[in-house]
């Protein structure tokens, strides 16, 4: 059985103060800040950070974010990678720097990621939970794990 990670992002203002966070239901969980970024940016460095921290051979990555659970879902980003790093619209791809990151972890052959998109506010109790740790993080600049 996967181990289920919820993650999420949030920005105050976009570009802004941001914060990123993550959650294993009854488990670990670990947020952390920028002081300017995008939402776009935290919601993929959320997942890098549960990545990082988890190396379970199987996870289970849920998230309301279109952006992160599309780019894998669909393949994104093996178009990215044979386009030279550009998007469908020939445009340089958005992140590239933590996308090459997320990459090296996530399409890791010693492990199985599955990808699980959720609405946010939606009532689902775990991705409120990331939510308010990630903008909690976002509006205090703090670091927090547990």
């Amino acid at each position: 059985m996967p181990l289920t990670i919820y993650t999420d992002g949030s920005c105050l203002g976009n570009p802004g103060p941001g914060g990123w966070a993550w959650a294993i239901p009854e488990g670990a969980f670990a947020a952390g800040a920028e002081p300017t970024t995008t939402n776009q940016r935290m919601e993929v460095l959320a997942v890098i950070e549960a990545l990082r921290a988890n190396d379970a051979p199987e996870i289970a990555i849920v998230s309301d974010s279109t952006y992160v659970v599309k780019c894998f879902q669909d393949a994104w980003w093996a178009g990215w990678q044979r386009r030279g790093w550009k998007n469908s619209q020939g445009k340089p791809v958005a992140n590239r720097d933590l996308w090459e990151e997320l990459f090296e972890l996530a399409l890791d052959d010693a492990r199985t990621i599955s990808w699980h998109w959720v609405k946010g506010h939606s009532g689902d109790q775990w991705n409120d939970v990331v939510d308010v740790l990630a903008n909690d993080a976002a509006r205090l600049q703090r670091s927090t794990k547990g």
